[in-house]
């Protein structure tokens, strides 16, 4: 995309059309302080450029009627979920539908170069498969703290090796497009602002539980990343003084209780200790376990699996509950691997923070799952690189 927009009103209209779809010239105008004329020369100035085309006349509203505008239809954004554990990879048109989608394992222990190896082939086979002939612009999520004015990862606890990698830069060369990075779980957010349960909400908190535990700001409308982009880092809040070692090398934080490993982990005992036959049937099998092999045995009435997930909901509910006296969302959105468990941990979550927080902040506060799955991220990553194309900044 080498056109940018030339001023803010342009930058506007982009937004417009890229989050209501197509609409004609007296729609816009009814949604932007423009007068007739000025919108019209805004409108056939982004014409020109050839970010925004025609799409045949609009419904009569009375009168002579309008004319439809779109986004260019051959626009394409890349959207990369980084997970601990995974990758997801889609292409999305102007309007950041989806268009192909594609998740493949993957241990971001492994560092930077194999994991950006891993989506330059996911990316060249969505390419290969007719999606897309270039890119416009790219997003990244990965696990960890990002300094976000650089894209770069700063000391992420579970990803060793990624510290100080230029991301940006490294993907940005290889793709041939701009490219923003962010933390995962702000994509999270901004997917489900997109695209899912919190569109129509401007005040929110988007809590992702997988491997590790981080929360999504999003206040008015955007992404709240602190003052230095580690805002959100709720994992290592301290639950338990002089706790269990957590990997970032403090004690008792909610990741060390709870989230995918420590959820794994204590499966694990539990079947060693012969506190449950079912988990020990899954590891005598599998050899190992996982976030998926609780739910599965809890689902089955396992009591020591409801037990694991009810005592980590109660931990991450805890947290959260914090969270809604400080913050005052109007939505808490539960997303990540671990909402597998389902109504068990949202239930206990429910319960920590309707118990915990002051009734004007909870008396009309809803805590749901996330609807979008894994499709938020990359949703989310979309999202992200076209904010930074559909913007204006005066040179």
């Amino acid at each position: 995309m080498t056109a940018r927009p030339g001023n803010v009103h342009q930058a506007r209209l982009l937004r417009l059309l890229r989050d209501g779809g197509p609409s004609s010239r007296a729609q816009l105008g009814d949604r932007i302080d423009l007068s007739r004329s000025k919108l019209a020369v805004e409108i056939d100035r982004l014409l020109e450029t050839g970010l925004v085309v025609g799409d045949g006349f609009a419904a009569s509203r009375g009168g002579r009627r309008s004319h439809n505008v779109r986004l260019a239809p051959q626009l394409r954004f890349l959207g990369v979920d980084i997970g601990a554990t995974s990758i997801d990879v889609a292409v999305t048109g102007p309007e950041l539908e989806i268009l192909g989608h594609l998740t493949a394992p993957m241990d971001v222990r492994e560092g930077p170069v194999a994991v950006f190896e891993q989506v330059l082939t996911m990316t060249a086979k969505l390419k290969d498969d007719g999606l897309a002939e270039h890119f416009d612009g790219a997003g990244i999520g990965v696990p960890g703290p990002v300094r976000f004015p650089d894209g770069i990862p700063v000391a992420p606890p579970i990803m060793p090796g990624w510290d100080g990698f230029p991301v940006r830069e490294a993907l940005g060369q290889e793709l041939g497009c701009p490219v923003m990075v962010d933390n995962d779980v702000n994509l999270m957010a901004l997917g489900e602002q997109h695209a899912g349960v919190a569109h129509s909400v401007q005040d929110f908190i988007c809590v992702k539980i997988g491997t590790g535990i981080g929360c999504g700001i999003v206040a008015d409308g955007k992404v709240h990343r602190g003052a230095t982009g580690s805002a959100g880092d709720i994992g290592h809040i301290q639950v338990e003084a002089e706790g269990r070692q957590c990997p970032c090398g403090n004690r008792g934080c909610l990741e060390a209780y709870f989230g995918g490993a420590a959820l794994a982990r204590d499966a694990e005992e539990a079947a060693r200790d012969g506190r449950s036959a079912e988990l020990a049937s899954r590891l005598e099998t599998m050899g190992t376990l996982t976030a998926a092999d609780v739910s599965a045995a809890a689902s089955a009435g396992d009591v020591a699996a409801l037990d694991l997930i009810r005592h980590g909901g109660n931990r991450t509910g805890q947290v959260i509950a914090g969270l809604v006296s400080f913050f005052n969302p109007a939505l808490v959105v539960i997303g990540g691997g671990v909402t597998g468990l389902g109504h068990t941990l949202l239930a206990a979550i429910r319960t920590q923070v309707y118990r915990q927080s002051l009734p004007l902040a909870t008396g009309n506060l809803p805590i749901v799952l996330g609807e979008l799955g894994p499709a938020a991220g990359v949703t989310g990553a979309a999202r992200l690189i076209s904010d930074h194309l559909f913007s204006y900044t005066p040179t």
